[in-house]
């Protein structure tokens, strides 16, 4: 049986950055995140006869047999638990860039969990599904949930999982994404935490921050209050660049437009236009604000991006099934 999923990508307002176990993908601390509407990829799964090993299709181009390393381990639990022998050919189209700091990542494997485990036979909840969806990508555990999701750190393979925080977002957050660079980053995320976790002296800081910042992020969506939001989750954006910064060798994930969008940002902040930014490993600015306040801010970076680098989204949906 084939099987089709779709899942959206997420963007962190309290960052995950590190890990404590790199082969079940463990987090150092809890994060945060809303799923966005704009950005996803629909996967498609169908375990065949007759096949000598996986095959990965991604929007018509098939990849070598050594590229498929977090793929085939997401499979390999699949056949784990469902008892399924045979190999699978997985197709997907992505309608988000790839490592260009988008999370497509994230989409990429919470469809691929979904679609695999049902093509298999499984009937999974979706917490056991966000614990597959992890064993390939990290953010991929929280993009099986729609809107604003935590995911729980935990200390092994059953405590570790994402969980709702509010899935229907019934307050006016809406995120505009500015494309600097759609290209495929130079540091990857995985490399970039690694480098993070073992070489920079503030990491220990890092965890304080971000258990601080959890509960102050939560309390800050109870009220929906869009500015503490924004306040917090570019404040939390900014200390985990620092430590890019502050690893050996340093690298950075900013770009000169990074700067230029950061700065502009700031400056209609002190002109009484609520909005704030952050930033994943890529150069690509995240704003956060008042779906109200769209029009005055997309005036304002249409004359230094133009439009079309502009994408608005809104929170978006958890992954789901599609027809076949």
């Amino acid at each position: 049986m084939t099987a089709r999923a779709r899942a959206h990508t997420n963007i962190a307002l309290v960052k995950y950055w590190g890990k404590k176990d790199r082969q079940l993908i463990i987090p150092q601390t809890d994060s945060l995140s809303l799923t966005l509407d704009q950005f996803y990829t629909d996967t498609a799964v169908d375990f065949r006869d007759n096949l000598d090993r996986d095959h990965l299709i991604v929007d018509q181009k098939e990849f070598p047999a050594t590229k498929l390393g977090k793929v085939t381990r997401v499979l390999d639990r699949v056949r784990e638990l469902s008892g399924e022998r045979r190999y699978a050919v997985v197709n997907s189209t992505n309608h988000v860039p790839m490592a260009a700091g988008l999370a497509s990542s994230a989409s990429a494997f919470a469809a691929l969990a979904m679609a695999a485990s049902h093509a298999a036979g499984l009937d999974l909840s979706r917490r056991d599904l966000s614990r597959l969806a992890r064993r390939g990508s990290g953010s991929a555990t929280r993009s099986i949930y729609g809107g604003l999701v935590e995911w729980h750190a935990g200390h092994d393979d059953l405590t570790s999982y994402a969980k709702p925080v509010m899935e229907k977002v019934n307050f006016g957050i809406e995120m505009l994404a500015i494309l600097i660079d759609t290209q495929q980053k130079k540091v990857s995320s995985r490399g970039g935490m690694e480098l993070s976790v073992k070489t920079s002296p503030f990491y220990p800081t890092w965890r304080e921050i971000v258990a601080d910042d959890m509960v102050a992020m939560k309390r800050a969506i109870a009220r929906q209050d869009i500015d503490a939001i924004g306040h917090l989750a570019e404040e939390n954006a900014m200390r985990m660049h620092a430590l890019t910064l502050s690893a050996d060798p340093a690298f950075t994930y900013f770009a000169a437009e990074t700067i230029q969008a950061i700065n502009l940002i700031k400056n209609l902040r002190e002109n009484g236009l609520n909005c704030y930014y952050t930033m994943d490993a890529g150069p690509n600015i995240k704003l956060i604000y008042n779906q109200q306040d769209r029009a005055q801010i997309i005036d304002q970076l249409t004359p230094l991006f133009g439009r079309d680098r502009l994408v608005v989204a809104q929170p978006g949906p958890g992954a789901h099934l599609l027809k076949n």
